[in-house]
């Protein structure tokens, strides 16, 4: 390897370093503030899950699991991609398991991008995702996200100018990590037209698929639901949001057999394998009753409510957010002009940490006034957290 080359490797993930989420539980926790920056529930998930996990460990299920996963979550993946989204995947060879969401999106991007291909997605955009596309020797090509009318919204003009002869896939995470939103059925049919004009896959990121609130404009939609795309989508999602597992790392990915297999042999190579006697309590949790989803997510409504009232009441100007763990919020009617100060000053201010949205766009200009907060956590850290802000 010449000096050049290596200079060139090593320069491709230098822009990467300590996640922010990283820094700010760190700040938390260095300052005793309450911590509203990292989105990980302070409760745990469903007991009949809890006690399959150790079930399972205690019957021996501690050994390397198969490698597209154990065949009992596979077959509940499946089943609950069915009775939700109507999809239809077989479980031999269109399922696998990946070590959460995270190992999924890096191993499709990886798997399906070469050097110099784009990759489309939208800004603000989840931290590791332009790590896996840098990782690939792959572009981004992002598309803003605007703050509007309480909400946010893109530019159809600016969709397609991202779209072009080097376009290999569109990232696409709906519900939407930071802002909330849920893409809407008109919003979905642009992004799968370019696609199919431009011959690019989609992968889709929803984990959040049971954070739709019943106050959103749109339910969530599937793209791999529309006419002509579950050919060309690989679709993931993981147990840690909707059974307040996160530190399980349990993901999948469901797709036509092409695509997954490439995903396969590149996920082989990233984690092996992972988490075999949690696998089966998963299969477990998705079995949960129509009842256990809709708990959850008129639970995690009344805490996104409480929070957005008291942060009304601080003085923040309150973005809408119509799913997922997070709202955000912006700083300016507090005289805040950029969102890293302003939350690494926040703990000494009032004692409550939250994320600044800047760091994860390509254009910091259009998410420096803007911050976000997480609500998955029990009530009397929101009310802990409300009592606090009112010192700004």
């Amino acid at each position: 390897m010449t000096d050049a080359t290596r200079d060139q490797l090593v320069a491709r993930m230098r822009p990467f370093g300590t996640t922010i989420f990283a820094e700010m539980s760190a700040l938390a926790a260095r300052t005793g503030a309450v911590n509203l920056g990292q989105g990980f529930p302070d409760t745990d998930g469903p007991a009949a899950m809890l006690d399959a996990a150790a079930a399972a460990i205690h019957a021996g299920r501690n050994q390397y699991p198969p490698g597209p996963g154990v065949p009992e979550l596979r077959a509940a993946v499946s089943a609950h991609q069915k009775a939700f989204w109507g999809l239809d995947y077989d479980p031999d060879g269109e399922i696998i398991v990946t070590a959460g969401a995270t190992e999924a999106i890096a191993a499709s991007i990886l798997a399906l991008c070469e050097a110099g291909d784009e990759v489309v997605c939208f800004e603000p955009y989840y931290d590791s995702y332009a790590a896996s596309i840098a990782l690939a020797g792959a572009v981004r090509r992002p598309v803003t996200l605007r703050a509007h009318d309480g909400g946010y919204g893109f530019d159809p003009a600016e969709l397609r100018a991202a779209f072009g002869p080097r376009t290999r896939l569109v990232l696409l995470n709906s519900p939407h990590n930071p802002t909330g939103k849920v893409f809407t059925p008109d919003e979905l049919q642009q992004i799968a037209a370019l696609c199919e004009e431009f011959d690019a896959v989609a992968v889709t990121d929803e984990v959040y698929e049971h954070l739709v609130f019943t106050d959103a404009d749109a339910p969530h939609v599937p793209i791999a639901s529309l006419p002509g795309m579950r050919a060309r989508t690989l679709q993931i999602s993981s147990a840690g949001k909707t059974f307040s597992c996160t530190g399980w790392k349990i993901g999948w990915i469901c797709g036509p057999r092409d695509l997954v297999s490439a995903a396969l042999r590149v996920k082989q190579f990233l984690t092996f394998v992972n988490a075999g006697p949690l696998q089966p309590a998963v299969a477990v949790a998705l079995d949960s009753p129509p009842s256990y989803y809709e708990q959850f997510r008129d639970g995690l409504q009344r805490k996104r409510d409480r929070l957005c009232e008291g942060l009304t009441a601080a003085g923040f100007a309150v973005l809408r957010s119509e799913g997922t763990y997070f709202v955000t919020a912006d700083i300016t009617p507090l005289g805040g002009t950029d969102g890293v100060d302003f939350c690494l000053a926040l703990p000494e201010r009032c004692g409550v940490v939250a994320v600044p949205t800047q760091v994860f766009y390509d254009d910091a200009s259009a998410g420096r006034h803007i911050v976000r907060f997480a609500f998955c956590k029990r009530d009397e850290v929101i009310e802990e957290a409300i009592t606090r802000l009112r010192r700004l």
